[in-house]
């Protein structure tokens, strides 16, 4: 074979092989956009969850447009969980109830849900991929570490990379935190710098941060319910001796981590003393097992980034439906 033809050949290969080398393990898998993903609750008129109802059961509106449900998931269904611990410097003196409380929350979940726990602080470390295996993942509980600043959106993100190999799955991201991240803070501390003092308490626009809303539009494609537990660390109104400038800065954390739990579908749970910490873990947990999962194609196919308002309906009107308020269409 002439020489030519060899390295015609050579270049020919590494050009189909190119793609499946470049398809690691650890690249995201591209989520289906035109699927759109709900967990639902749904209680009566006191708060109990109800947990027996079927498909026919529910009617979903986008834009008040009804919706053709393609698929049903009902409450027992298992989950893929990503339970991220915040190992930043700021947790440091109360790392055992953090642990203890994990781990309850690791007993109220179903044998059949998959778990991966992801530690973060400046780095974000994969502790334990999903599994079933309890031992595992209360191993990768115990051993956490770590110290310094907080890349809570970077997890959070690195979190839905490992969820979107989960598939088909009902998928949900259990975060504890104080929402302080770091890279944020900073931007956020920019933008107050040249201030008056007046001026600062309306000044930041929670809502406008592009990574956080970068963030949201991904989750809303994978159909991802994240339940954020605020740790007290985090609370502006226990910080002492405040500035304007960091009352501020801390009430735009929490505020954002309202709007990933309402925008997600999920509940943002107020950790005020430590003691708390175990039971909202398992209330989140039991919350998990009473929601039934819904997948519709929407009839406006168009994907011109307009917001797209969701409802959901239960056909018994004594009960009470909660699932997230909609998505950008992206």
């Amino acid at each position: 074979m002439s020489s030519g033809k060899t390295i015609l050949l050579l270049a020919l290969s590494f050009l189909f092989a190119a793609p499946l080398l470049a398809q690691g393990d650890d690249d995201p898998i591209k989520v289906d956009s035109s699927i759109v993903r709900l967990n639902v609750g749904v209680v009566d008129q006191r708060g109990h969850p109800i947990t027996t109802l079927n498909r026919s059961n529910f009617d979903v509106y986008e834009d008040n447009v009804r919706q053709e449900i393609t698929r049903f998931e009902p409450t027992e269904a298992p989950f893929s969980v990503v339970l991220m611990l915040d190992m930043s410097g700021s947790t440091l003196s109360f790392r055992p109830v953090i642990k203890q409380s994990a781990m309850r929350f690791l007993d109220a979940l179903s044998p059949d849900d998959r778990v991966a726990v992801v530690e973060f602080y400046d780095k974000i470390n994969l502790r334990n991929d999903f599994t079933t295996d309890r031992k595992t993942i209360l191993n990768s509980i115990q051993v956490s570490n770590g110290r310094g600043k907080t890349d809570l959106y970077g997890a959070l993100n690195f979190s839905l990379d490992k969820l979107s190999r989960e598939k088909s799955r009902r998928k949900a991201i259990i975060v504890l935190t104080d929402g302080i991240d770091t890279g944020i803070k900073d931007k956020d501390r920019d933008a107050l710098a040249k201030l008056t003092d007046d001026q600062v308490p309306n000044a930041i626009k929670p809502e406008a941060n592009e990574v956080l809303n970068a963030f949201l539009n991904r989750a809303d494609a994978q159909g991802v319910t994240v339940y954020p537990l605020a740790l007290p660390t985090g609370d502006p109104d226990k910080l002492a001796d405040p500035t304007p400038r960091q009352i501020a800065m801390f009430k735009a954390a929490r505020q954002r981590l309202q709007i990933v739990a309402d925008r997600t579908g999920g509940r943002l749970n107020t950790i005020n003393r430590l003691e708390e910490m175990g039971r909202l873990y398992a209330e989140v947990a039991a919350d998990l097992r009473t929601l039934y999962t819904v997948e519709y194609t929407p009839t406006n196919a168009k994907r011109d980034g307009k917001w797209r308002s969701i409802r959901i309906d239960v056909r018994n009107p004594d009960l009470i439906s909660r699932t997230r308020q909609g998505y950008f269409a992206k």
